[in-house]
């Protein structure tokens, strides 16, 4: 093994922690998205949740490399952790959405909220 794999193992806490992460990070902001009046980021909620998740986990890696955090610097293996939540939540988003849809209306009236 070389010094890389000592200093940032991939099997480490701190990778399901990245994952986690941006997992319900983008299932938030994914639901914010959803629930917003904007018909554009309604429709797309799943784009914007997966954009908003991916850029905090950026931002969580450039204040690991400035120092902000007690890390040794931004890694890799902690932003294919990122990436990997925000698919795999964006995936479970698109099957939720598609089982939804597919659902026939039991014929409950739709509840529209004013806002």
């Amino acid at each position: 093994m070389n010094n890389d794999d000592d200093k940032d193992p991939w099997l480490a806490p701190d990778k399901l922690y990245h994952f986690l992460f941006c997992f319900f990070l983008t299932l938030f902001f994914s639901a914010l998205a959803y629930l917003s009046r904007y018909h554009f980021l309604r429709s797309h909620s799943t784009r914007v949740g997966s954009i908003l998740s991916l850029l905090a986990g950026a931002a969580k890696e450039a204040a690991d490399q400035l120092g902000f955090f007690p890390s040794a610097g931004a890694s890799a293996r902690d932003a294919l952790a990122d990436l990997l939540g925000v698919l795999v939540a964006a995936m479970a988003l698109s099957l939720w959405n598609r089982l939804r849809r597919s659902r026939p209306d039991s014929g409950h009236t739709r509840r529209v909220l004013p806002v």
